[in-house]
């Protein structure tokens, strides 16, 4: 019996990682991967995520069973377009990984309406601010939602299939129509996006005339920063195939911006507290803090002193745990203590990691639930 050959279009972080994913519980099947660069090819090929690598993207669809789009938005349209044209396999199934969907399902339903052939939006909710092939990790997508947004071209089951396939990825899967997909997603990644960069570009004039402004950018700033050193191409793509949405969602900011601002003239501490408030109760209801949230980390805080090898011991103590991400709050404090925050990918090793720290230190250990 012939292998079931999937075809990955673009072995950056998303497209090589799913190789791995579907490599791990489906070592049987054939994987092909297309990528213009060179080395991405070649680091594919190498770490064994594809078994074959091309840079003519033409050329090997019409022998898949199954097509994944893990190219830019733009790409993906131009690509579906271009599959219009090939002779594919019958019923092979075409899906994708970009980040806004409407466009993306609007263009296979207009483009691949006459052929026979299966189409599923997708968008998997993970990622990182690392690159390229070399960056892949078969567990990105650990607990975190993978969406399916069906099209008129889903047939019976199609979803299904697809799941099987991305078993390994151990991922969220859920289906929405694609329209209120990017509505959700201009509130809570589009549109932070957004404020993230103008809050940048507006402590950058700021610290013109107030240079301590770039020091004391710690803490809470930091925090809801970090995503403005996206890719900007990504996220202009992005914004150009939902403004409607995210527009929307910029108005409605705007008047929220002017809601604080007039019990602020006012000096209404009634209002102001019912402010600070309201947002602290609604955070704590979101699935921020929960398994399957659109990040799907686990957060631990440890207090610990501003001494030498302080952070060292800890994480020496952490040896041979997967870590996500470290970083040290507080880097201007003026106290004997810093807090140091350490990210893992699920509860076990967060939990076992507390554990460790507590037995071994008296630093306090908090973890975020």
């Amino acid at each position: 019996m012939e292998k079931k050959r999937v075809y990955i279009a673009g072995l950056g972080l998303i497209g090589a990682s799913l190789a791995l994913g579907i490599r791990r519980d489906h070592p049987e099947v054939e994987i092909l991967g297309y990528n213009r660069s060179e080395e991405s090819r070649r680091i594919a090929l190498e770490r064994g995520m594809v078994d074959r690598a091309t840079a003519d993207f033409a050329a090997w669809a019409p022998l898949a069973d199954v097509i994944i789009l893990a190219v830019p938005i733009q790409q993906t349209i131009d690509f579906i377009r271009e599959l219009a044209g090939l002779d594919l396999k019958e019923n092979v199934l075409i899906s994708d990984a970009g980040s806004t969907k409407a466009e993306i399902v609007a263009a296979a339903e207009d483009f691949l309406q006459a052929r026979p052939v299966r189409f599923v939006g997708a968008h998997p909710m993970a990622g990182s601010h690392k690159t390229g092939a070399a960056s892949a990790d078969v567990n990105i997508f650990e607990n975190a939602y993978y969406i399916f947004t069906p099209s008129s071209l889903t047939k019976p089951g199609t979803t299904e299939e697809l799941q099987d396939l991305l078993s390994g990825l151990h991922a969220r899967f859920i289906e929405i129509d694609a329209a209120e997909h990017d509505r959700v997603t201009s509130q809570v990644s589009h549109f932070p996006h957004i404020l993230a960069s103008s809050l940048m570009e507006q402590a950058a004039a700021y610290s013109q005339e107030h240079a301590l402004t770039q020091s004391f950018a710690a803490g809470g700033f930091r925090d809801m920063t970090r995503i403005a050193e996206s890719e900007p191409g990504m996220w202009t793509s992005i914004l150009l195939t939902n403004p409607e949405p995210i527009l929307e969602r910029l108005e409605d900011f705007k008047e929220h911006l002017d809601r604080v601002a007039d019990a602020l003239r006012s000096k209404d501490q009634d209002r102001i507290w019912n402010f600070f408030e309201e947002g602290r109760r609604v955070r704590k209801q979101m699935e921020i803090h929960k398994r399957a949230g659109v990040d799907s980390f686990y957060d631990i805080f440890i207090n610990v002193p501003d001494e030498e090898d302080a952070i060292l011991g800890i994480l020496e103590l952490l040896r041979g745990t997967s870590v996500v991400n470290i970083r040290i709050n507080e880097e201007n404090r003026e106290d004997i203590n810093g807090i140091l925050q350490i990210t893992f990918k699920n509860r076990e090793d967060l939990e076992k990691s507390a554990k460790i720290v507590r037995e071994n230190t008296d630093y306090q250990v908090f973890l975020d639930e």
